[in-house]
């Protein structure tokens, strides 16, 4: 089943990196869909593409490596780095997802800045120098 799970993200995902294909990512999509941010927002199916196909034109070109394509049950865990050809910011993506019935069903996203990485750890640190 994992392996399955991995085969449905990579070619959900291959079709929007290689060529901004929304609708056939909107084809791994269950209907239900829902998409989580971090900041504890959500989007239905229908919001969640609306806003992918906005995005297509301000990131034209952007190159996003995956830098691991992780599976255990029904939920895929995908770890990106994403740069604009422009001078724009680095970052550094973590997208959970689960996959119900061989459709893609949640996405919980993070996205980090990759030059914010060390000052956003810095409370680990503080918490760890006082119980270390």
């Amino acid at each position: 089943m994992s392996t399955e799970n991995k085969t449905i993200v990579g070619q959900a995902l291959a079709g929007l990196v290689d060529t901004g294909d929304v609708d056939t990512l909107a084809s791994y999509l269950s209907e239900d869909f829902t998409h989580h941010r971090s900041d504890s927002t959500t989007s239905t199916k229908a919001q969640w593409l609306a806003a992918v196909r906005a995005a297509l034109g301000p990131t034209a070109g952007m190159q996003v490596d995956i830098l691991h394509l992780l599976a255990d049950g029904d939920h895929v865990v995908v770890h990106s780095r994403r740069r604009l050809p422009t001078a724009g910011p680095e970052i550094v993506v973590v997208d959970v997802l689960r996959i119900a019935d061989g459709l893609i069903a949640e996405v919980w996203e993070i996205i980090e800045p990759a030059t914010q990485a060390a000052a956003n750890g810095a409370w680990w640190d503080s918490a760890v120098g006082a119980h270390g």
